[in-house]
């Protein structure tokens, strides 16, 4: 996390996608964003949200994510961003509401079942 952004005011959003975990926190800065305590370039699907309200440059970012795989963890901080700015100024609710930067995705991997290869796959039928 940038040194010059702890003493500052932040806002706080959490986001869920399978089975990842976003934690995020935005703080008045320069465009700098840190994951886990490193400091990345995000891609553009992640800082859609400061995008689409004018922000980019106005915020940093900072987010601890555990748990799923590179897309879930990359929507989890998408939805925890954007609900982090709601909490900055709640009038963006309204266009993020409308680009669906704040529908928990809610679809989870379906359990294996017994008998079965995957969770709906069937062993090959055999004559003999």
């Amino acid at each position: 996390m940038p040194a010059e952004a702890k003493d500052n005011k932040y806002f706080y959003g959490t986001g869920w996608r399978k089975t990842a975990v976003a934690r995020v926190r935005i703080f008045a800065g320069k465009g700098i964003y840190s994951i886990n305590d490193k400091i990345v370039t995000l891609p553009d699907e992640v800082t859609e949200p400061l995008k689409l309200v004018g922000k980019t440059a106005d915020f940093d970012l900072s987010a601890k994510v555990t748990g799923g795989g590179v897309s879930g963890q990359r929507e989890a901080i998408r939805l925890g961003l954007s609900r982090a700015i709601i909490k900055l100024n709640p009038e963006f609710r309204s266009t993020l509401k409308k680009a669906g930067f704040l529908t928990r995705d809610q679809r989870e991997v379906e359990r294996k079942k017994p008998g079965l290869k995957k969770a709906r796959r069937a062993p090959q039928w055999s004559k003999r």
